[in-house]
């Protein structure tokens, strides 16, 4: 019998499988507007929208000719703002038309990807990943490879990714600081990679890609520093996204740059080009393209988003809880007090807070608490959190009873 759908639709539903079920089992969707509720599942806004975004979009606003919001590509305005502040935040001289305005990190990944995988080839990332790397390459035909990070200390297991590494790797994502560790991965770490990237492309004939996803790397907590792997690696490709520091994730604007020490970027400029177009038009809306050079300039409250993380930290660990102190994103990511992160996540839900289980995250054991709720949020739900503690640490889990059972 004919199928309604797309045969390879089953895979990529399978690949978002731990996602999907979050969505469907929790009570997210019925409880995240209620305002009782303490919301740290996703990476949402908890409070009113920057100052200086809103006037930044209402300025861009006014239109000041007649194709002001006619169909945009990459716009050379916006790969001008994009390559000079490139420029200057690491000194590396990228050039506008090595600028591929997407709409958001998301898009800027899947052009990525859909340009350099093809069927068969594998892409290699860590785990604990972003929720749809998997989906992203099996959707371009390509194979995901997982390989977990160092659980002591967050970093990239290089000996691990050696070791996963074959003729038919295509591509690495590195996501630094990383969703949801909050790792930054320092320079000794991001030279023996591409040390090893490099042994491995000229091992087997053709080179191997890293995606640098970036959309974190402005967020950064006081005593750490960011590094970008273009800096290390040539053939390095970034992937950012404006939401997370403008923490307007609804306003879909990012890009894909390649650095000048990127070989054959001219094939790479006409394939993103192409990808886009034929992919659905995936470039960002005029508005927000005429808005750049203002928004590249604005920032979430650094300080703000500190004193949040080092509240929590501080809080958390006083109950009983592990955590560590990311150096950067806005993500805590404790062990959880049962095995089962999954029923723990529902135990917090009684106690009116929403946390991501790290079996969405394909990290069981821990669960990811979002920084973006309001400082109010955090105070109230102290008590939960510590109740919820309380209560795992002198019963069993429910699913570790019932599987005792079987």
């Amino acid at each position: 019998m004919d199928r309604p759908v797309a045969s390879r639709v089953a895979a990529l539903s399978h690949a978002i499988l731990p996602f999907t079920r979050y969505l469907e089992d929790s009570s997210f969707f019925e409880r995240s507007s209620d305002p009782n509720v303490n919301n740290f599942a996703f990476g949402n806004p908890q409070d009113m929208p920057l100052g200086a975004f809103v006037d930044a979009i209402t300025n861009a606003a006014q239109p000041r000719d007649k194709d002001w919001f006619a169909y945009k590509l990459s716009e050379p305005e916006s790969q001008e703002v994009v390559a000079a502040s490139l420029r200057q935040e690491f000194g590396i001289p990228f050039e506008p038309d090595d600028i591929a305005m997407t709409n958001a990190g998301f898009g800027a990944l899947t052009v990525a990807i859909q340009a350099i995988v093809d069927p068969g080839d594998e892409v290699v990332f860590n785990l604990p990943p972003w929720f749809l790397y998997e989906s992203l390459t099996v959707n371009a035909g390509g194979v995901p490879v997982k390989v977990p990070v160092d659980l002591e200390t967050f970093d990239l297991d290089l000996d691990a990714i050696e070791a996963a590494i074959t003729p038919r790797t295509r591509a690495i994502i590195v996501n630094s600081p990383n969703n949801p560790t909050g790792r930054i991965y320092p320079p000794e770490t991001l030279e023996r990679l591409a040390a090893m990237l490099t042994e491995a492309s000229h091992r087997h004939g053709r080179p191997i890609y890293l995606i640098s996803d970036e959309p974190y790397r402005r967020i950064v907590f006081e005593g750490n520093t960011f590094h970008t792997p273009l800096a290390f690696y040539p053939h390095s490709l970034m992937t950012y996204s404006y939401g997370k520091v403008l923490l307007t994730p609804g306003q879909r604007i990012g890009y894909i740059a390649l650095p000048p020490t990127m070989p054959d970027r001219d094939q790479l400029r006409e394939a993103f080009r192409v990808v886009q177009l034929s992919g659905g038009f995936l470039f960002p809306n005029a508005l927000l393209q005429h808005a750049l050079a203002d928004l590249d300039t604005i920032s979430i409250d650094m300080a703000r988003m500190q004193g949040k993380r080092d509240r929590m930290v501080g809080a958390l660990r006083e109950i009983g809880y592990d955590v560590h102190a990311p150096q950067g994103t806005f993500y805590l990511l404790p062990r959880s007090p049962w095995a089962d992160d999954w029923e723990f996540t529902k135990l917090l839900e009684d106690h009116d807070i929403l946390c991501l289980p790290g079996t969405v995250l394909e990290f069981p054991g821990f669960f990811r608490i979002s920084l973006t709720a309001s400082e109010e949020m955090v105070e109230r739900s102290l008590a939960g959190f510590s109740a919820a503690f309380d209560r795992a640490k002198s019963e069993a889990s429910p699913v570790t009873i019932a599987g005792a059972n079987l």
